[in-house]
């Protein structure tokens, strides 16, 4: 494994070359984030600042971290999951200069080692995808917090848990909710989610969706996106909730809705995405068919509680990759997935580039805005922030244009009407 002190490590820098390709690929689907390169490459308005990342390594990432770079920035990168780095594109960026510590199946040891090796320069920007470096921050090098502007987190459980932590007065430095976008949330959590899940799903087993039971645990808008698309492939697609509402649109929708315990002995295909730990646990796989597939797109391994299904199998063993045969002690067989890890990343290779174009977009804005703020000597509270609902419908407008698409605008009487409370019938 390639290893240079204070520079790099990745899995090997002979893969660099594809790694290249594969950026350059993505670059040409991402236009927004591409235009944003242009505009502030001259300017570099992140120049003196350090950035550090902690999110998936993929073509899409790279090019989010190379625009970093031509915009001035000094940047540190590792992965926010010990399965999804590609190292292909790993390679790419370290040959490119970016120090970067991200190889694909990492150790729990080597993720946290990766995060700390980005830390060993204090940075003054953090950008997260599920928050583990903003939390190995304030856990294990709290004084670095006086050095930060401010962060980011691309996803929904990284913010639930950052408001939860702003909320008991603990978070240290401010952080933007990129995940709170709408042009993140709308399009990369149901579109990016929903595709990506079904990749993984079949690159891992190559099974047949249509005419399954396709059981998704949680109707919130990733899960949506799942079983919009498994429901595209001919599904019969159950859903699992603990939201009313959610259920009840779920059912509104076209889904059955059930309980995982009702659920668990009719589906054949099942996918967690509710940032919720034991979703699925023994007595749910100890009752599912013959051959059920098994896995979770949702952040976090915790998901689905293998720990029980272990304690109730007879054997374990790889049947092609990412996907585990567990035989069970009932003589079933159920199949798991890139071991409960984030089945899109593990076995596919994320989000489109298309979508990621808006959600990276949203990331370069709030990190510009930290630096801005920064620059005129302001600090921002110590409090989860959302993005500008304007900045918003200024990514949507450049998506659209980008794609040739015209809409219509209000003319000055419809933008009076809008907020006439006079009018009446």
């Amino acid at each position: 494994m390639d290893y240079k002190q204070g520079a790099y490590k990745v899995r090997d820098l002979g893969l660099a070359d594809s790694g290249r390709r594969d950026i350059a690929w993505a670059e040409s689907r991402m236009p927004v984030l591409m235009r944003l390169r242009e505009h502030y490459a001259e300017s570099k308005p992140f120049e003196g600042y350090r950035i550090t990342g902690c999110l998936h390594v993929t073509k899409e990432t790279a090019v989010l971290v190379e625009t970093f770079a031509a915009c001035g920035a000094d940047v540190a990168w590792s992965g926010c999951n010990p399965l999804s780095t590609n190292d292909e594109v790993a390679a790419a960026l370290a040959q490119a200069g970016i120090e970067i510590y991200a190889w694909h199946g990492q150790s729990v040891e080597d993720f946290y080692w990766s995060i700390d090796r980005t830390l060993d320069t204090p940075p003054h920007l953090t950008l997260d995808d599920g928050a583990d470096l903003i939390f190995r921050v304030h856990n294990a090098f709290p004084e670095l917090a006086d050095h930060i502007v401010g962060g980011s987190e691309e996803t929904t459980t990284g913010v639930h848990r950052l408001r939860a932590m702003a909320a008991d007065g603990k978070l240290l430095y401010p952080v933007y909710a990129v995940n709170d976008a709408e042009t993140k949330w709308d399009f990369d959590n149901v579109y990016g989610t929903g595709q990506s899940t079904l990749d993984g799903i079949l690159r891992a087993s190559s099974i047949l969706i249509a005419g399954k039971n396709f059981v998704v645990a949680g109707y919130g808008h990733c899960g949506r996106g799942v079983a919009m698309r498994a429901k595209g492939l001919g599904a019969n697609v159950i859903v699992t909730e603990v939201r009313p509402t959610l259920a009840l649109k779920a059912t509104l929708e076209g889904c059955r809705v059930m309980t995982m315990d009702e659920a668990a002995a009719v589906g054949d295909v099942f996918v967690t995405a509710t940032g919720m730990k034991d979703v699925i646990r023994g007595r749910h796989f100890a009752s599912m068919k013959e051959g059920a597939l098994v896995c979770n797109t949702g952040h976090y391994d915790v998901e689905l509680n293998l720990e029980e299904l272990v304690e109730l199998s007879e054997k374990t063993s790889r049947v092609r990759a990412d996907n585990r045969e567990y035989l069970l002690k009932n003589g079933r067989t159920i199949y798991v997935l890139a071991d409960g890890r984030l089945v899109n990343l593990a076995a596919a290779e994320g989000h489109p580039s298309e979508v990621m174009d808006m959600s990276f977009a949203n990331q370069f804005n709030a990190h510009l805005k930290l630096v801005q703020t920064h620059q005129r000597g302001e600090r921002l509270e110590n409090t989860v922030i959302d993005l500008p609902e304007a900045l918003d419908q200024e990514i949507a407008s450049v998506k659209l244009e980008t794609m040739g698409i015209s809409i219509d605008k209000l003319t000055d009487e419809q933008t009076a009407y809008a907020t006439d409370y006079s009018a009446g019938t």
